[in-house]
């Protein structure tokens, strides 16, 4: 039977090579899973070319990310190195500003005083003409025809009196304003009318009246803001002093203003003497700051411009007092005023 088989068998194998080499296949089912095995392979072979594909993007992108990420770092350090050079730069030109200051000031002869050096200057002018007596803050001297106010004795004439020395207290009432001072209400009436006494009689009856006394309460209470007053009114002046001079005497007069404000405690005789007997522009022949300045002989700051100073002063002043009205008898005046001169020598 195996011998009979043989034949049987070459001739399926002899279909079948024909098969196959036809291309046709009679059973449809085989050809449904004859191809997944060779597309199995192809998708093998398909997806690890692919894997190969991504993971080369994957190991070229990475290179590009931390290049990317040094470039984000330098305009960070590069921001920062601007924000240190920027503030150099702005603070060069106040460190410039501060070296030009002091030259500035001392060339329009305006103080640069501290509050402490003001208060001692007010102390001192408030000492000068009251003698520290809060009483005498709202005062009238003998022989005088306007009262005077304050601790500068600020001149205020009574209403329809011509103001022959100036009346000066109504200017200080608008300063304590506007530092913030209330006014009463009849002194706000009383700094455009005038004085409320018209004599210094009236004034002395009515010392002890609420109304005289609030006034000395006010003024004894804002002495330093007085003070600032009367430093601002010798700052107006002494940019005028030098081009008020005659014309052969304003390099004295700038010489002997510089030497006694470069000396110490120099500011306090220019501005208690401004406030004392003004600043004597526009006089031919007075007896103000320009004219003790005139007066001064040539000196060195310190001590020696101090001790020229007062001298003239007291040159100027007796000067005043031999051209006076006999009948004014200022000659009482004279010690009052020595005293007061007296003090410019000395660092207060």
């Amino acid at each position: 039977m195996a011998q009979n088989m043989k034949p049987l068998i070459i001739a399926g194998l002899a279909v079948t090579a024909l098969y196959t080499l036809s291309g046709c296949s009679q059973n449809p089912q085989h050809i449904k899973q004859q191809p997944p095995k060779t597309v199995s392979h192809h998708i093998s072979f398909k997806q690890t070319n692919a894997i190969a594909h991504k993971v080369a993007p994957q190991r070229r992108v990475a290179p590009r990310r931390q290049v990317m990420q040094r470039r984000y770092i330098a305009p960070r350090r590069q921001v920062v190195q601007r924000r240190y050079i920027a503030p150099q730069r702005r603070l060069a030109p106040p460190q410039r500003h501060q070296q030009l200051t002091p030259p500035q000031r001392a060339s329009n002869g305006m103080p640069n005083l501290s509050p402490q050096e003001i208060r001692r200057i007010g102390d001192q002018i408030f000492a000068n003409e009251s003698g520290g007596d809060i009483n005498k803050l709202a005062h009238w001297n003998v022989g005088e025809n306007f009262a005077s106010m304050g601790i500068g004795h600020f001149t205020w004439y009574p209403a329809g009196r011509r103001a022959r020395f100036g009346n000066t207290f109504p200017g200080v009432l608008n300063y304590l304003e506007s530092r913030g001072v209330r006014l009463p209400q009849w002194l706000q009436q009383a700094k455009y009318s005038g004085a409320p006494w018209s004599s210094r009689a009236q004034l002395m009856r009515e010392k002890n009246s609420p109304q005289v006394q609030q006034l000395q309460r006010m003024l004894y209470e804002t002495r330093y803001l007085q003070a600032e007053y009367i430093m601002q009114r010798a700052q107006h002046a002494m940019p005028k002093l030098v081009k008020t001079a005659p014309p052969h005497l304003r390099q004295i007069v700038a010489n002997n203003l510089n030497a006694v404000a470069n000396s110490r405690s120099g500011w306090y005789p220019l501005i208690d003497y401004v406030n004392f007997k003004g600043e004597g522009l526009g006089q031919r022949s007075g007896w103000g700051l320009l004219q003790v300045l005139q007066e001064m002989r040539p000196a060195n700051p310190g001590q020696q411009a101090l001790n020229e100073f007062a001298d003239a002063a007291m040159r100027v002043l007796e000067r005043r007092v031999r051209n006076s009205d006999p009948a004014r008898n200022e000659q009482r005046w004279l010690r009052g005023w020595s005293n007061r001169v007296s003090t410019y020598r000395q660092v207060i």
